[in-house]
């Protein structure tokens, strides 16, 4: 009997701290936390900018130089999370541009697997604060 009381504390706080860390993920006006690389939809497709530099030399070796060009090229800006295999089409190409082929901290509403962009960080701090 003793050790079915002791579990309800340990199963409450348990859940609380759940609560809190989900709440952490998501604000009040309904804005998410999202991390990956600003990438173009041509790598996006590969999970990789590996096969479009290996065909195309002019696209250099550099993520940067490969998603500006394929987004030259009539690409678009997308948000790839590699942890999740997901990749997120970004509704703010403008914004998104300044941060080509750099991994982010994005915070945003999702919407039809559109992110509605409220503000992008960048740095190895910004992507591993949002996972």
């Amino acid at each position: 009997m003793r050790s079915r009381f002791a579990r309800v504390p340990l199963l409450l706080s348990t859940g609380l701290l759940a609560v809190q860390l989900w709440a952490g993920q998501v604000n009040r006006s309904g804005q998410q936390v999202f991390t990956g690389e600003i990438t173009d939809t041509f790598c996006a497709k590969n999970r990789s900018h590996e096969e479009m530099m290996n065909e195309m030399k002019s696209m250099g070796r550099e993520k940067q130089t490969c998603t500006q060009k394929c987004a030259q090229l009539g690409g678009k800006y997308v948000l790839y999370d590699a942890a999740k295999r997901t990749v997120y089409s970004l509704d703010d190409q403008g914004k998104a541009a300044a941060f080509a082929g750099l991994d982010v901290r994005v915070i945003g509403t999702l919407e039809n697997n559109q992110l509605k962009i409220a503000s992008i960080e960048t740095g190895a701090s910004a992507v591993a604060s949002g996972r």
